[in-house]
């Protein structure tokens, strides 16, 4: 779980007095030029000495599937973007490359860090259903008809993995990805059948086998066991798996890639946190029938330095960390992994969230900024969202928290595993399991990060998120604005507000409560004059960083 809500979301937590903002004009080459400089470029360049040659043959072929995992993003997003990326390719002018340049970045013809603003001529506003439901369909139209099946049937339309078209007879037919998208699965398909035959791990070769399975078969649940049991030096990560483009209603996955190296010093190091989890999940603010007395029994911890990156895991803003598979049935039976990407981290932290502390923090709290309290809670946050509430009953029904917060769902979810994720950091802390120096420089360091992915806008599920836990630690005081601009914490009062925050989100999920949900991010997922003044002052820090993937580059050349 990672990134990104827009359209539907934001009409429907909008006042509706507020007039429609005006269209802005379409940026010309100088202006794509700094819209492309809010992300720091950044090489990426990864240690591959101990690798045995094998392993390295085996780590070009995930390299050369990715590539086609990006291509597949691309068609999901927009059926307009093959067309489009062809056009841009041919203009061969300075503006038709900055445009290609941007459109690239954002994969789309849509600014992924300004509400989702069209900056290429001619383009509708980003469609909320992406490409995943029949073109022309409403909502309200593909709801009743989800609606109208049989348990079964309404499981798979509705799931993961299929899409929704047209019938000859103009009503809804469901289709498999492995049939939509056959000729590309194909080839990744034999891609990581070459990289399996490479490589001479037992695990990641059963992994790359049955993930080139899963493409032509349609099922990914023997892969994603297979992912959650990997033990190699290579941590290839491949397929469909996050839902944020699916604005209408979260289910729909979309096709990335993660190529990574494992570090397995400090994968050491981290481990210890999955031993904790269940004290955790006991010990949750929420009503003791909504915890889960048994947690799955696999939680691993990776922590990774990323190679390559692609599809729905490189738009817009890098991934930094990633919790998955999100199936609920291996999550309820065997948990969740959680994967660490380390310099990607360290560069995120060099490049836009130091100068940001020096920007919007107290004198006395941009001492207390550190690499650490910001490397945990991203750790935290993603193995947060294996806590909690997930499958729940909700009017004598068996349904999910998914399913019933809609289009809600992915906002509340990230907010969730932040605020939790400061819980829980704080029982570490509490409990000997984290050294207790680290509470000084904790509640700083996550403020630093809040105003970073503040950053990131409304039409990103991770940015809406903030803004509803700032505003939340405003009105409690936990953080406090001074006059000259900044901000300073108050960790008495933090420490309450993140119990309360935690309390209020999971409370709503568990109840499956989407008209709460949507209460509360009308009234907090927003920014307030007092947060706008700190974004203006941000101008010119860099948002995020644009990898370079070196490594990459020189492996497959």
């Amino acid at each position: 779980m990672r990134n990104a809500l827009a359209a539907v979301l934001l009409a429907a937590l909008a006042p509706a007095a507020v007039p429609a903002e005006p269209p802005r004009p379409i940026p010309d080459a100088a202006a794509l030029s700094r819209l492309e400089a809010q992300y720091a470029p950044v090489d990426l360049r990864v240690d591959l000495s101990a690798l045995p040659g094998p392993e390295r043959l085996a780590l070009t072929k995930p390299v050369e599937a990715a590539r086609i995992m990006d291509a597949l993003f691309l068609r999901q997003v927009w059926s307009g973007n093959d067309e489009l990326s062809l056009r841009l390719l041919e203009d061969t002018t300075a503006l038709g490359q900055a445009r290609l340049i941007y459109f690239l970045r954002n994969k789309g013809p849509w600014d992924r860090l300004d509400q989702m603003r069209p900056f290429l001529p001619g383009v509708p506003a980003k469609p909320p259903a992406a490409d995943f439901y029949p073109a022309g369909a409403t909502r309200e139209e593909v709801q009743a008809y989800l609606k109208s099946l049989p348990d079964a049937e309404r499981e798979r339309a509705g799931g993961f993995f299929t899409v929704l078209r047209r019938d000859p007879a103009g009503g809804i037919a469901v289709v498999p990805y492995s049939v939509e998208y056959q000729g590309a699965l194909a080839r990744a398909a034999a891609v990581l059948r070459e990289a399996a035959r490479a490589t001479e791990a037992p695990a990641l070769r059963a992994f790359l086998e049955k993930r080139a399975e899963a493409f032509l078969t349609n099922d990914y649940y023997a892969s994603d066991l297979a992912w959650m049991e990997l033990d190699s030096a290579l941590e290839p990560t491949i397929g469909p798996y996050e839902v944020y483009e699916d604005e209408w209603f979260n289910a729909k996955a979309a096709f990335e890639a993660f190529v990574c190296v494992r570090d397995d010093p400090e994968t050491r190091k981290l481990a210890r946190f999955s031993a904790e989890l269940q004290d955790v999940e006991d010990h949750l603010p929420i009503a003791a029938e909504h915890r889960n007395p048994r947690l799955g029994a696999l939680a691993p911890i990776r922590v990774v330095n990323e190679i390559f990156a692609s599809g729905d895991a490189n738009r817009g803003l890098a991934t930094a960390a990633f919790n998955l598979p999100n199936d609920e049935r291996i999550v309820h039976e065997k948990g969740s992994k959680r994967v660490m990407l380390k310099n990607v981290q360290q560069a995120k932290f060099e490049k836009a969230l130091l100068p940001i502390a020096q920007v919007v923090l107290s004198i006395e709290d941009r001492a207390r900024v550190a690499f650490e309290s910001f490397f945990a809670p991203i750790l935290v946050h993603e193995l947060m969202h294996g806590l909690g509430p997930h499958r729940i009953t909700v009017g004598g029904r068996s349904t999910t928290v998914r399913q019933e917060l809609q289009e809600s769902y992915s906002v509340l979810e990230e907010a969730k595993a932040d605020v939790s994720g400061l819980f829980a950091l704080q029982r570490f802390i509490d409990r000997g399991v984290v050294e207790r120096s680290m509470e000084r420089t904790l509640y700083p360091t996550y403020l630093a990060s809040m105003f970073r992915s503040l950053r990131f806008g409304l039409a990103d599920a991770h940015g809406s998120g903030t803004a509803l836990q700032l505003n939340w630690f405003l009105d409690r005081g936990a953080v406090v604005p001074r006059q000259d601009g900044t901000f300073a914490v108050n960790v008495k009062k933090m420490k309450e507000a993140v119990v309360s925050l935690t309390r209020e989100i999971m409370t709503l999920q568990a109840k499956g409560d989407v008209g709460g949900a949507r209460d509360l991010l009308r009234r907090l997922a927003v920014v307030r004059p007092v947060l706008q003044g700190a974004l203006d002052r941000l101008r010119g820090v860099p948002v995020d960083i644009a990898p370079r993937f070196v490594t990459a580059e020189e492996l497959t050349r």
